[in-house]
């Protein structure tokens, strides 16, 4: 799940202010120079305050996370924690069971699923494990996942609309295991119609999680990170979102080091014992983000698709670890 520190919420362009869609799935399907698709738009332009909508049941012995009773946020300390062999040993343990997780939601993503479906399923599976799924609650954030199809860069709010043959989809899973949260996400192809431009799109996005992972290792520079993914990105026409970003991640959520994914100038070199997400965020069109009325769902501001994958890794002392893989 990315972070939105590093813009304010104010400064996302807000859906009424940019256009409209009656329909509840979104816009008709539209044949472009993107491809074939269908785009997303909210259920209704009525603010929606999800503060209020029901969430799913936790059983009282799951361990939760600070901020899961009050709807907060992570705490943000001003350093990069450094990890001990215990952090390390807990966060392989997170890491190995997020990507379970997702490997299971991959399964479900299939025409006429609703994503609520798929939430509650993947809820399910994270408490079987007795670990607890780490956007529940998270500053208001009413499931367990997050859903982002098509159009939908990031943080999209499971619901009961069906995907349909053709789309894409980012599942976004984060748990919080013995104190530890591990974070993961991946885009899938629905069905059997996603088009060639859809394929290339999530295709090139795997690509770049995976050279800038490549890249990675003591005393490089986190702009290297960004830098390497803009450059794959433009060779192949996509944009890179700036409005989102990476995180560290171990027994808070979110905290520093912030990971750029985008061309930046931000100072700082990797060291052993860091542990991070890179999670790219790849546009056909623009990458500038609409903020919809649930205050949480960004899609792109002129309908083009978006991809996103994501993996924890840990910088050792020769290279790197991924944590998620």
């Amino acid at each position: 799940m990315n972070s939105l520190r590093r813009i304010p919420i104010a400064q996302v362009r807000s859906f009424h202010t940019t256009y409209t869609c009656n329909s509840p799935r979104g816009l008709t399907k539209v044949a472009n120079r993107w491809g074939s698709f269908q785009r997303l738009g909210p259920s209704s332009l009525a603010s929606i305050d999800v503060r209020q909508m029901k969430r799913r049941q936790v059983p009282d012995h799951i361990l939760l996370p600070p901020y899961a009773k009050l709807g907060t946020s992570s705490t943000w300390s001003s350093g990069i924690p450094v990890n001990t062999e215990i952090d390390i040993s807990h966060m392989r343990k997170a890491g190995k069971l997020a990507k379970e997780i997702l490997e299971m939601g991959s399964t479900l993503c299939k025409p006429g699923v609703t994503t609520d479906s798929i939430d509650k399923a993947l809820h399910e599976a994270i408490i079987e494990n007795n670990a607890y799924p780490s956007p529940l609650n998270y500053n208001g954030f009413p499931k367990s996942v997050c859903t982002s199809i098509n159009n939908v860069i990031a943080h999209g709010i499971p619901d009961d609309r069906e995907l349909r043959d053709g789309d894409i989809i980012n599942v976004d899973v984060t748990v919080y295991l013995n104190g530890y949260h591990g974070d993961t996400s991946a885009t899938f192809l629905v069905g059997k119609d996603v088009d060639e431009q859809g394929k290339a799109l999530v295709e090139c996005t795997r690509e770049c999680l995976d050279m800038a992972i490549k890249a990675c290792g003591p005393k490089v520079p986190y702009k290297e990170i960004g830098r390497i993914i803009s450059d794959h990105a433009a060779k192949h026409g996509y944009s890179v979102s700036d409005e989102l970003s990476g995180h560290g991640i171990g027994k808070e959520f979110h905290c520093y080091p912030l990971i750029l994914h985008h061309v930046n100038e931000e100072e700082g070199l990797m060291t052993p014992g860091t542990i991070f997400t890179i999670e790219p965020m790849l546009c056909q069109g623009s990458a500038s983000g609409i903020m919809w009325p649930d205050q949480w769902t960004i899609s792109t501001i002129d309908g083009g698709r978006s991809a996103q994958f994501e993996h924890t890794i840990l910088i050792t002392e020769d290279g790197v670890e991924v944590l998620t893989a």
